[in-house]
């Protein structure tokens, strides 16, 4: 297995694959499942909350098993296969999660669709940095958009392969080594406080007052900084988006230019990306075969990695999620 990031081996990567499954143990029992939906039920006001806890426990614990056989059998596939294995596998984690704060998912067959649409025969020069995906207007990628994250209104949106890959925090170091720039910046914690750069403000041409407005804003104003330093208060476990988390280097960051900020959540980002890359390795065989063989440009190296971040990521996120219902 070929592995991209620098200080890491593919010993570590394993080590961390295997630890994630291995916290997704917690969820193997039935009587244990039921409490935990029952628990998430009470907190969403269901009146049936002992039912619908009994009636989803069981399908909670599939969603889950038929992810982990996915993801297995994609660690050890050929690499031409490997993203439609990935992809599928995450989508039996999200129904998983969905099963937390929707008790009567699938409520229809609408919601079952993938939600997304990308042009099936690709033009002449294809680019896939510049290759879009269309969200709709039913099915999963809606759906927990809005159970998960709270976001509607997404019918209609277009996301391009490269936008969508300059938000990923461990692709960074790749980007800095082909294309010598960093789409990142990330922030130094000190005594369990997140620092952000000065020259943050300097680059998005704002004063360090109107740039924590700014950021108050981007995330929802969930940040509570600490007084006449440019630090956001460490006692805030989670930021959320337009704030990245890179999973190795286990440090927050945020895009370098304001062209790139986005709000849309790491599921989604990896969601789509995923979607896009397992249709072009179903149904764009030539292309995706010339990618692999011949690794003439840019483009294979930056798929290749995101797909072994992703590999981790998306386990660990819905974990993550599934933990964070817990608490609540």
């Amino acid at each position: 297995m070929m592995f991209n990031f620098s200080n890491y081996s593919e010993v570590v990567f394993l080590l961390k694959l295997n630890e994630i499954w291995l916290q997704y143990s917690y969820f193997q029992s039935a009587s244990t499942v039921q409490f935990y939906l029952k628990n998430c039920y009470f907190h969403l006001d269901i009146s049936e909350a002992e039912r619908k806890s009994y009636d989803n426990c069981y399908p909670f614990m599939y969603y889950l098993e038929q992810a982990q056989i996915y993801y297995k059998q994609a660690s050890s596939s050929p690499f031409s296969i490997k993203p439609v294995l990935l992809f599928y596998g995450f989508v039996h984690l999200i129904k998983a999660g969905l099963l937390t704060v929707d008790p009567y998912y699938p409520s229809s067959t609408s919601v079952l669709a993938h939600g997304v649409t990308t042009r099936k025969r690709k033009k002449r020069n294809y680019q896939f940095f510049n290759d879009e995906v269309k969200i709709q207007r039913n099915g999963l990628c809606t759906h927990f958009a809005e159970k998960i994250f709270k976001i509607d209104h997404l019918e209609g949106e277009k996301f391009k392969m490269g936008d969508l890959l300059a938000l990923i925090a461990e692709l960074d170091d790749l980007n800095l080594f082909i294309h010598h720039k960093r789409n990142i910046v990330l922030f130094d914690k000190v005594n369990s406080d997140w620092y952000i750069p000065p020259d943050l403000a300097y680059a998005y041409h704002m004063n360090e007052e109107r740039l924590k407005l700014f950021l108050e804003e981007k995330s929802g104003g969930n940040i509570y900084w600490k007084p006449n330093e440019l630090s956001i208060d460490g006692k805030r476990s989670e930021l959320n988006p337009p704030f990245r988390y890179h999973i190795f280097k286990e440090q927050y960051g945020i895009n370098t230019s304001l062209e790139q900020i986005s709000c849309i959540p790491d599921l989604m980002i990896h969601y789509l990306l995923l979607y896009n890359l397992s249709m072009i390795a179903r149904y764009e065989t030539e292309w995706w075969f010339d990618l692999i063989k011949t690794a003439a440009d840019d483009t294979y190296p930056f798929i290749h990695t995101f797909l072994e971040i992703t590999e981790i990521k998306c386990p660990r996120m819905i974990y993550h999620f599934l933990m964070k219902r817990c608490t609540l």
